[in-house]
């Protein structure tokens, strides 16, 4: 009669690799519940509440952007909006990409304007001058 045997044990990398895609799986579903919320918040108030979008125009932003909750509101879309895409893209790029070259310079790009969009939005949205005119 043979004795039972164990399976080796996952090598700490795996265990990461794995953490990293099930925290990556949970932050798409729990920002794109955000996200929902959010754009849809905006376009009920942007389109319905304040009158349409023919009044959109630098007054009308630098007028909500004076406001420390539009701001936020804003700041917080675009993040999300830019991380959930990014992760999106990275898990296609993961799928489709079949040369690990390929791989890393598509995400290398991705990172790349990720973090650039990222940047210059929230610089954006905090050094809006409405004195420029």
């Amino acid at each position: 009669m043979s004795s039972p045997t164990l399976d080796a044990p996952r090598s700490s990398r795996q265990l990461v690799r794995n953490n990293f895609e099930k925290n990556a799986w949970m932050f798409m579903r729990l920002s794109g519940i955000v996200l929902v919320v959010l754009v849809l918040g905006h376009l009920f108030i942007m389109n319905i509440l304040d009158g349409g979008v023919h009044r959109i125009n630098f007054a009308f932003v630098a007028g909500r952007w004076a406001s420390p909750f539009w701001q936020l509101w804003d700041l917080v879309m675009l993040w999300l909006a830019m991380l959930h895409g990014a992760n999106g893209l990275r898990t296609i790029i993961n799928d489709y990409a079949s040369k690990e070259g390929t791989r890393l310079t598509l995400k290398g790009l991705l990172y790349s304007a990720t973090f650039l969009t990222i940047v210059l939005g929230t610089l954006v949205i905090f050094t809006f001058d409405p004195t420029i005119s």
